[in-house]
């Protein structure tokens, strides 16, 4: 179908077309992005809160901002990001145990948001994975880290597994 003049009232978006020249304006790309998987297994220290570091196995970082522990907005680069972490805990050396995990994503160093669960049954706990996301408003020079809670009932630490605890986000074109 050949346009010479779009009028708003006549044009048919059900209707394919075949564009010839360049599209310009449409799209675009989500960056700065950044993500890491933890390059291998971090001991928790029970009943504190931890700094997930060493996330540089499969790392993307589209505008060198990410040290594989820490992202920090370029400048002028901020605006609305879409954040994910994931902490994958293993009790096996703390005895098969686990009673509480607790997962957050820190902002210039306080929890941004986070996600918790608590083993409230009679059984062993032995693998725990928390998940927590969300899009929030950062400013050039913010800082965002992914943060670690766990306890267990017999007095051992846990540990963050590698490969499966991660840390990843992107700023959301607007």
């Amino acid at each position: 179908m050949a346009i010479d003049k779009i009028q708003s009232e006549s044009i048919n978006l059900a209707d394919n077309f075949a564009f010839t020249g360049t599209v310009t304006g449409a799209g675009g790309t989500n960056t700065p992005a950044f993500y890491g998987q933890l390059a291998s297994d971090q001991t928790m220290t029970r009943n504190a809160t931890v700094k997930i570091t060493g996330m540089t196995s499969n790392e993307i970082d589209t505008n060198s901002a990410f040290d594989g522990t820490t992202f920090t907005v370029p400048s002028g680069e901020g605006g609305n990001y879409y954040l994910e972490g994931t902490i994958v805990y293993d009790f096996e050396t703390a005895g098969d145990d686990g009673f509480e995990v607790f997962a957050a994503i820190y902002k210039n160093g306080s929890t941004l948001k986070g996600s918790q669960f608590m083993n409230i049954s009679t059984q062993d706990l032995r693998h725990v994975s928390l998940d927590v996301s969300g899009i929030f408003n950062l400013s050039a020079g913010n800082t965002i880290e992914l943060y670690s809670y766990s306890t267990d009932s017999n007095g051992g630490d846990a540990k963050a597994r590698s490969n499966k605890t991660s840390i990843g986000g992107y700023k959301i074109i607007t």
